[in-house]
């Protein structure tokens, strides 16, 4: 059997794009893959530490996300937090033992956070070890990722084979895939750009899956579109008119169609009708999840025993390798 592998950050609260793009496809796959594959989905909380953050709302932000998890249909699967995998934090100093300066300097995302600020955490630097050690411990031979990540994928491969030429074979060698996804839905205010989970919770452009229907109302009937009056104005575009085409491909993702709608308006009342239905049974399961939290955390505590099954040969097996034991 193999094994599937994902983690989320909770530096941010869940949105529409995540459950669309993301949540909606791996609750699927955890049905298709069942008897074939094990599928693991983590909260990485441990790579929310690399920027500055409030200890309270981080422990919210992990307790939503994972009673979410939950309510969006991933209970087929392994649910764990990866602070409480302690493999991840052994496993990452070895890596770090055997990764580069060099490898870490030319990591994009570190450039990005840390361009116009005076200091950064070294922890930020150092988190994509921390990310290679996550995918090596579970052995996966593919790992499924954004193009935005596929260089953190890399890396792990890097570091994979620099260890198994130097201390022996421990190590499978992942390599970074591109399954399909689902919608990739674009900012309400910007729709140039990905809605983003991180953005705050005030942000007018990103629909977070906790969202009362008012709010949704809002949001996307301030919605950014553009001055087209002409015959056909609700019509898709990426180039001329990308706010319509966004709000247009979140309407089919949730399962409504844009025919015979001519106006601005009727598109927002649709989309507006469409995401709320589709964000309802979400809502309600979370509620009944958040009312019973000694369920939620049982299963994240089965999910947490094992990984901790799983990943506990594999830092054993380096730390041997390595000379430690």
């Amino acid at each position: 059997m193999i094994r599937r592998l994902s983690l989320l950050t909770p530096s941010g609260r869940l949105t529409l794009g995540n459950l669309l793009g993301a949540l909606r496809p791996m609750a699927e796959g955890q049905h298709r893959a069942q008897g074939r594959a094990e599928c693991f989905y983590g909260l990485s909380d441990l790579h929310a530490l690399t920027t500055p953050h409030d200890p309270a709302v981080l422990r919210e932000r992990v307790r939503e996300m994972a009673t979410l998890l939950l309510a969006v249909g991933l209970d087929d699967s392994t649910l764990f937090l990866q602070s409480a995998v302690p493999q991840h934090r052994g496993l990452a100093y070895l890596l770090e033992c055997v990764a580069h300066t060099g490898e870490l300097n030319r990591m994009i995302q570190f450039k990005e956070k840390g361009r116009g600020v005076d200091s950064t955490r070294a922890s930020l630097y150092t988190y994509p070890v921390l990310m290679a050690a996550d995918i090596l411990l579970y052995r996966a031979p593919e790992i499924p990722v954004g193009e935005d990540q596929r260089q953190h994928v890399e890396l792990a491969r890097d570091v994979a084979l620099r260890f198994n030429n130097t201390y022996g074979g421990v190590f499978t060698v992942p390599r970074a895939v591109h399954p399909p996804t689902g919608a990739r839905v674009m900012d309400l205010a910007d729709p140039t750009r990905k809605m983003s989970k991180s953005a705050g919770d005030a942000h007018p452009g990103s629909i977070f899956l906790l969202d009362p229907p008012d709010v949704v109302r809002r949001k996307v009937g301030r919605a950014v579109t553009d001055s087209d009056t002409g015959p056909d104005p609700v019509r898709a575009d990426r180039a001329a008119k990308p706010g319509v085409t966004n709000l247009i491909e979140i309407l089919e993702a949730c399962g409504g169609s844009a025919d015979g709608l001519a106006s601005y308006g009727g598109l927002k009342a649709a989309v507006t009708e469409a995401v709320v239905a589709v964000l309802e049974p979400i809502q309600k399961r979370y509620a009944e999840l958040a009312a019973d939290q000694a369920h939620v955390t049982s299963v994240y505590a089965a999910g947490a025993a094992r990984c901790q099954e799983v990943t506990a040969p594999v830092l054993a097996a380096a730390e041997a390798a390595i000379g430690l034991a």
